[in-house]
């Protein structure tokens, strides 16, 4: 690894010939410095980052690549979204989409390594594209990123170039958690056994299950991500102390920073293992809980598109879903509100109009009550999502649709 100074990057990556694919850690992760000093390098690339936040280079000249949308992507025109399992991104890395240029966020050195902090995710495998093919991996060097264990060791050895950034991390902003917010995550929590292994998606619905499971014992996380919820179940005493919390990234607080630092208790491996299905169900009683932008009455979740566009994307929801399916006393979970307030719409349809991100869920929860749905028939699955999932001001409606669909429903 050399380090170079922010204007002899420029000279490296400015003869980098043709219109190169350049990955770049996403999430709350990105390298902002790093990334500015390639974008005024570069006339023309490809950029492709996972949950890309605001303030990536949306610009003629850049072409954005994704296979999860996130603020700092949707809506642009300059989007190419490719539909993809997160287990299976790596592959798309060394198959499909090789990088030439990785441009990652990490630790200090520390004794001939660096740590990717925050942020493990598909980045070991794009590094191993890139070099395989010859690229550059270029590493922006923050005494403020934390150093995590597990896959995100990196031996500096592996990166080809470095400059020093004493960049703040970036968090989410804070979200209040609402009255149905609450409503579901006390639902689903009654869900949740004692001992059992957590997995949860992105947003207040999640948080809110894990403020609700603060009073379990021997929880275990095995995750995609986590947050700030996990912290409070660790200082609760919930977790069990002998199983690390696993997980491909994570984002939060300055405080939840400062917990992940150079604990052993948390392990951040690379996407093909913490989102292998197969893995996935060897963990006890895993229970995935995941979200939704739309359920309809054959029980398929849409958690992809809204109005035919594109808003998020996969991600590991299908992963999760199949995996605790089949982990041993394992539930799959899909929790969303029944009505959208913005929109003043319902969440549950007769029928999905668009791309099926997930289905064969164990439950489906919302504010208004929990529909079980694994071991009932089509039809007892319609009737549960009406009567206990849907909102009273829908419900008339989707009776009606689902007579016909096909659907023996009685009238109300």
């Amino acid at each position: 690894m050399r380090t170079l100074s922010e204007s002899q990057l420029a000279t490296v990556l400015s003869r980098v010939a043709g219109t190169p694919r350049v990955v770049v850690s996403g999430n709350f992760a990105t390298p902002a410095t790093a990334l500015a000093v390639l974008d005024k390098s570069l006339a023309e690339y490809r950029l492709f980052a996972l949950n890309a936040q605001p303030g990536m280079p949306d610009r003629d000249g850049v072409l954005l690549e994704t296979p999860f949308v996130g603020a700092g992507m949707r809506g642009t025109p300059r989007l190419r979204y490719f539909p993809s399992r997160l287990s299976l991104v790596p592959h798309l890395l060394t198959q499909s989409l090789p990088p030439d240029i990785v441009l990652i966020h990490t630790s200090s050195p520390v004794d001939g390594t660096v740590s990717l902090g925050t942020e493990v995710n598909i980045l070991p495998a794009a590094i191993e594209a890139a070099r395989t093919r010859g690229g550059i991996v270029v590493a922006q060097l923050n005494p403020r990123m934390p150093y995590t264990y597990g896959d995100a060791v990196l031996a500096c050895d592996e990166i080809d170039y470095a400059i020093e950034a004493d960049e703040p991390l970036t968090s989410p902003t804070p979200r209040p958690t609402s009255q149905v917010s609450q409503q579901i995550g006390t639902r689903v929590a009654a869900l949740v056994p004692e001992a059992a292994t957590l997995q949860l998606g992105i947003g207040a619905v999640p948080d809110a299950v894990l403020a609700a499971l603060t009073d379990r014992q021997g929880l275990s996380v095995w995750s995609e991500m986590f947050s700030d919820g996990v912290l409070g179940l660790e200082r609760a005493g919930a977790l069990d102390a002998d199983t690390p919390v696993t997980a491909s990234f994570v984002f939060g607080t300055t405080e939840l920073y400062e917990w992940v630092d150079r604990n052993p208790r948390v392990r951040l491996l690379r996407t093909e293992k913490t989102n292998d299905p197969g893995l996935i169900a060897r963990q006890r009683s895993l229970v995935s809980i995941n979200s939704a932008l739309q359920i309809d009455l054959y029980a398929q979740a849409n958690a992809s598109r809204v109005h035919g566009a594109i808003y998020s994307g996969f991600g590991g929801q299908t992963d999760f879903v199949v995996g605790a399916l089949h982990s041993p006393g394992g539930k799959a979970i899909i929790a969303l509100p029944s009505w959208h307030p913005k929109a003043d719409v319902s969440t549950v349809v007769p029928r999905l109009t668009g791309p099926v991100t997930s289905f064969q869920h164990s439950y489906i929860v919302s504010e208004q009550g929990t529909a079980t749905i694994w071991g009932h028939d089509a039809a007892d699955q319609a009737q549960q999502i009406i009567d206990h999932v849907a909102h009273p001001n829908a419900r008339d409606h989707l009776r009606d649709a689902g007579r016909q669909l096909g659907f023996p429903l009685p009238a109300r």
